[in-house]
């Protein structure tokens, strides 16, 4: 490698990203930037040696553990191979020597009285017969509902709401990308008693908030959480997921795994049916809710039951 101070190569490689429209202000630059000191601190000007890099990841991090030092791997990485174009004798360690650095937690997954529990809370509310009881309760009902995003449910306006067809239109999700989420004729009746409420405090308009609490304030994401955790604790329900308290995301989760259990149950065409659930709740891959069969034991059970029949059922053919 050229004589260069690492920190050096570290902002070429930075411009070189921005050129391309990648956006280098986050937490990943930070990252490269710690290396660099670290890197120019040794006096070294040799060449990126797996040696010092599995130093800079472990000893050098805030947060101790294999997964937070496999996170700094993962941040290093495009760097080392932007590296290696210069300096063929640049080294990077070549497989996940840290385990990997993203490991989804076992969510919540919702008992039908649990989430009744919880929406009979939220009916009593202040002031009970109110709009914010109303509100609270046909919003977090709606995402058991249909499996909405928190930030979807709060962003939804009265013209996204056609109760006649049964369907939302749900505008700009997480990818940029816009769906059409149709549901059952319960959820319908729900949010039209909510309506009523809703009518009677302020008149609706197409690009008002669907779900005010007050005649002056749409629901807020803060407002949402803060309560539901008040609700969750009165109606008694304790986490069995990996997460020390439910959430409100694991209304979603249990939306997946139910249908994906009703699905089997039914003897549907899964790989199918979940193409078509991917779309639903607003998957960017399919792969995406495919890990939702992790959620619940019995659907991994399954989904190891039919790849046996599949294998045995290759073998036998064989």
């Amino acid at each position: 490698m050229t004589t260069r101070m690492m920190a050096t190569h570290v902002e070429a490689f930075l411009a070189e990203r921005r050129v391309l429209g990648f956006h280098t202000n986050g937490p990943s630059a930070s990252q490269l930037r710690s290396f660099a000191r670290f890197f120019d601190g040794t006096d070294r000007k040799g060449s990126l040696t797996t040696e010092l890099v599995v130093e800079w990841a472990k000893e050098h991090a805030r947060t101790d553990g294999p997964r937070a030092w496999a996170r700094r791997l993962d941040a290093l990485r495009p760097f080392a191979t932007y590296l290696l174009r210069e300096d063929p004798a640049t080294e990077f360690p070549q497989t996940q020597i840290f385990g990997k650095s993203q490991r989804r937690a076992t969510p919540h997954i919702y008992t039908e009285e649990e989430v009744l529990a919880l929406l009979a809370a939220a009916r009593h509310l202040e002031p009970v017969g109110g709009l914010r009881p109303a509100a609270y309760e046909a919003f977090y009902g709606l995402i058991a509902a249909t499996g909405l995003r928190i930030s979807e449910a709060i962003k939804l306006r009265c013209a996204d709401v056609d109760l006649g067809s049964r369907c939302l239109t749900v505008r700009m999700t997480k990818f940029s990308k816009s769906r059409h989420v149709p549901f059952h004729s319960t959820t319908a009746s729900a949010l039209a008693d909510y309506l009523a409420v809703r009518d009677r405090s302020l008149p609706r308009a197409a690009e008002q908030s669907f779900f005010v609490s007050t005649p002056e304030r749409s629901l807020k994401s803060r407002a949402a959480h803060w309560t539901f955790q008040r609700l969750r604790s009165k109606a008694g329900i304790v986490a069995r997921g990996a997460y020390p308290e439910v959430r409100i995301h694991d209304f979603r989760h249990t939306f997946i795994c139910r249908r994906i259990q009703r699905w089997q149950a039914d003897g549907a065409d899964i790989d199918n049916a979940i193409a078509a659930l991917s779309t639903y709740v607003g998957h960017a891959k399919i792969s995406d809710t495919y890990w939702y069969l992790t959620g619940i034991p019995d659907l991994m059970a399954a989904a190891g039951n039919r790849f046996e029949d599949f294998a045995f059922g290759e073998k036998g053919n064989g």
